[in-house]
């Protein structure tokens, strides 16, 4: 079983966002039986909440529910759990090196990483821009899937 953690900041916009696009993605590739997938927070700040209503909203037009996803918060234990921990942008790498003692094992990502155009994904907290931060989401989420399966058949 592959084991992937999605992390943001406050885990109610971005990561719940990429958590629910690849459970869809794969899931209509028929492998969710192969997965474990997750996503948290760096942060307490929203702690308990539910998924932000324009993540919800945005999913939704694509009939992904985020229904009974609350935020959590990433542990220090997480690290041994999953084998995949993939951050939004660069403020959560530096959080969860810090958490993780510079992740030593080589699995913490952007999401982006996987794409061939690195960097952040806008935060739509702030930008209020629900549709860059989807498409990107999209766009990191296959790309992962993709660098799953071709390094799992190696």
């Amino acid at each position: 079983m592959i084991k992937v953690m999605f992390v943001c900041h406050g885990n109610i916009c971005r990561s719940p966002m990429a958590e629910f696009v690849f459970k869809d993605i794969v899931k209509k590739r028929g492998l969710e039986s192969s997965f474990l997938i997750a996503s948290s927070a760096t942060s307490t700040d929203a702690i308990g909440s539910k998924v932000h209503y324009g993540t919800r909203d945005k999913l939704n037009e694509f009939n992904i529910s985020t229904d009974g996803k609350i935020s959590v918060q990433i542990k220090k234990s997480d690290y041994d759990k999953y084998d995949y921990i993939i951050g939004m942008d660069n403020k959560n790498i530096t959080n969860l090196n810090k958490l993780f003692d510079n992740d030593k094992e080589n699995k913490v990502f952007m999401l982006l990483d996987f794409t061939k155009r690195k960097g952040d994904i806008a935060d739509p907290w702030y930008t209020g821009d629900f549709d860059i931060t989807y498409n990107d989401v999209y766009e990191g989420c296959q790309a992962l899937l993709e660098h799953i399966i071709s390094n799992e058949n190696k």
